[in-house]
């Protein structure tokens, strides 16, 4: 049974769906759904599916452009809809097994065609989504999302960074989507190793070439700083609204995902292991830094996420929404437009951001 419908959407927000995908016009049909009563996953379910037979529609009139969005806005709906759980139940990891195989259909129809990658680590496996610029790419950008939203959640991240003339791999590392439900990736592991096995990857392919970058939203800003601090290949680094030092917060949602990302319901070993991931205090980061922060995130503050600046080599910048909320939802585009810049002026060859 699904939490009740103000406890999710407490937790989704309607900027947060936004940034996530959804149509503005499905958040609004959610709402009306959920206050007459309907229950949250059997809403997003019928917008995914109204969303996919449109798709399909405009696929057999020849309209791809038009699909590829219908596709994209339907695999939105089901990532939402799986939201509802914060354990992996089978009716969650089937809704994630679709959301993956719309993605897929929407990756199918752009050009180039988006590349469902998954990579041999230990025992398991990892996966995410490689889409590449229709040009020749200027550099790459590893995305990362936390402890809910991950990989092809950043789809509009995506956009922008290939809009710049960049690649953008949207992962799932350990503990995270695929990797966690498929691949038998937890978040037990070397965390570090994990993440640099997505930048082997990006520096194995020849195509791709230039530098790589690594951008973490979320808990996954940890992971990006981390693995920054552990891999010199990594030119930049955006965090955004990570803790530099984890800790369980006492919030019911945030601490069963917690749980489910390390597979136990053991909220000790759950911040014994938050302890063995953190910023370490004699971490030091060789690439540019960027920490993104909202004046009012109620997760996250500033002074949490200073010590990823304080490890910093060389550059190290600072950009605060006074009123940003968690990640910075409410400025959604206007941050990613941000940190695409940034990331571009440090990635590619022309510094001036053209593509």
């Amino acid at each position: 049974m699904t939490p009740p419908a103000d406890v999710l959407w407490r937790s989704m927000s309607p900027e947060r769906m936004l940034d996530g995908g959804l149509a503005p016009a499905d958040v609004r049909r959610l709402r009306a759904a959920t206050d007459a009563g309907t229950p949250w996953d059997e809403a997003l379910v019928a917008i995914a599916d109204d969303r996919a037979a449109d798709a399909e529609r405009s696929l057999a009139a020849g309209h791809v452009v038009t699909a590829r969005q219908a596709f994209r806005w339907s695999a939105a709906a089901l990532l939402f809809a799986q939201m509802a759980w914060n354990d992996d139940s089978p009716h969650r990891a089937a809704l994630y097994e679709r959301f993956t195989a719309t993605v897929a259909r929407a990756g199918a129809l752009a050009d180039p065609a988006w590349e469902h990658v998954r990579l041999p680590f230990g025992p398991g496996r990892l996966s995410g989504w490689l889409l590449r610029p229709a040009g020749p790419a200027r550099g790459t950008v590893i995305v990362l999302g936390g402890q809910s939203g991950w990989g092809a959640t950043y789809l509009r991240a995506a956009d922008a960074l290939l809009a710049r003339g960049l690649a953008a791999f949207l992962v799932e590392g350990p503990g995270q989507g695929e990797s966690r439900m498929s691949g038998g990736v937890l978040l037990d592991v070397d965390v570090r190793a994990a993440y640099s096995t997505f930048v082997d990857h990006v520096l194995a392919d020849p195509v791709l070439g230039g530098r790589v970058g690594i951008w973490g939203n979320s808990m996954g800003g940890l992971f990006a700083g981390t693995t920054a601090a552990s891999d010199p290949r990594i030119a930049a680094v955006c965090v955004n609204g990570a803790p530099a030092r984890p800790r369980l917060l006492g919030l019911r949602t945030f601490d069963e995902q917690a749980c489910a990302m390390l597979g136990t319901a053991d909220e000790t070993a759950v911040q014994a292991n938050f302890d063995r991931i953190a910023l370490r205090g004699d971490d030091r980061i060789a690439g540019a830094v960027l920490v993104v922060h909202g004046g009012e995130d109620p997760i996250v503050s500033r002074e949490e996420q200073q010590p990823f600046l304080d490890a910093a080599l060389g550059e190290a910048t600072l950009r605060e929404w006074e009123d940003g909320d968690h990640t910075i939802y409410n400025h959604g585009e206007e941050r990613t437009a941000y940190v695409a810049d940034w990331l571009t002026d440090r990635l590619a060859a022309d510094p001036t951001g053209r593509a």
